[in-house]
């Protein structure tokens, strides 16, 4: 894992989730950039420094942030983008490589009730990149235990795995897997990959309506630091995925979700 990125929002927990980004980022021997977007519509008779000018403001902004926390010795670089924050996410990705983005749940918006916010929903959503949580006020602590949920053991390309991979192998965390039988699975669906299978320690397999009540059934038996969840059309979050915004009544984690990619569906 060599690049973490960290899209800076307004939300009061940001300064809260660039900080465990760091920590987190210290452990993995990963680059931390910090992604400032902003969007500066061209106009007629506009200055052609006006965009410069813009990005440095931001820039600033972000290093009075830096300043506020502990790098733990880290150089922190800053990624501007002007424009929507998904292109610009993509655009950096192809510049860069990013192996992970670290949000918090909610973003530029005070309605406590959303766990994903329109913005942090969208990233989620519509990248291709794997994400990692993290809780509002959560503070950082070494991943001991992780638990991987999903409704269907099948994935084409082990390297999807990668980041729970490096995870697992940095601070030699211990994985359960909870498979979640939901209504209309196929014998084909309880076919675990055998590269999941061989980083776990146990397999929990399980009824219910949907994944999500899977793992609330079962979390606190396993009490992990840490849930790993796939990103896929019939995956974790399933009608979840459909719309930015989610609801805490809907989901809520006390702990890091870290979501994979698995694509194309």
């Amino acid at each position: 894992m060599k690049n973490i990125l960290v899209p800076m929002g307004t939300s009061p927990s940001a300064l809260n989730t660039l900080q465990y980004a760091v920590a987190f980022a210290k452990e993995m021997g990963a680059q931390v950039y910090i992604m400032d977007v902003f969007t500066l519509a061209s106009t007629a008779g506009a200055l052609s420094n006006v965009t410069e000018k813009v990005a440095a403001t931001g820039r600033e902004q972000i290093k009075e942030y830096i300043a506020s926390i502990d790098t733990l010795g880290q150089e922190l670089k800053i990624a501007s983008y002007n424009g929507d924050i998904v292109d610009g996410l993509n655009q950096i990705n192809k510049e860069l490589g990013i192996d992970l983005i670290i949000l918090s749940p909610k973003s530029n918006d005070v309605n406590e009730e959303y766990y994903l916010g329109s913005t942090s929903g969208r990233i989620v959503k519509l990248t291709n990149i794997p994400a990692l949580i993290v809780p509002k006020d959560y503070t950082y602590k070494p991943v001991k235990s992780i638990l991987v949920a999903f409704k269907s053991g099948i994935l084409k390309r082990g390297r999807i795995l990668n980041p729970l991979v490096e995870v697992v192998n940095t601070f030699k965390a211990e994985v359960g897997l909870l498979l979640v039988k939901t209504p209309g699975y196929t014998d084909e669906d309880l076919q675990i990959n055998t590269s999941l299978l061989d980083l776990s320690k146990n397999l929990t397999i399980t009824e219910n309506q949907t994944t999500y009540h899977g793992v609330l059934e079962h979390f606190q038996q396993y009490q992990p630091d840490m849930l790993c969840v796939f990103r896929r059309k019939r995956g974790f979050f399933k009608k979840l995925w459909e719309k930015s915004t989610i609801l805490k009544s809907e989901f809520f984690a006390p702990v890091p979700v870290l979501v994979l990619s698995v694509k194309k569906y």
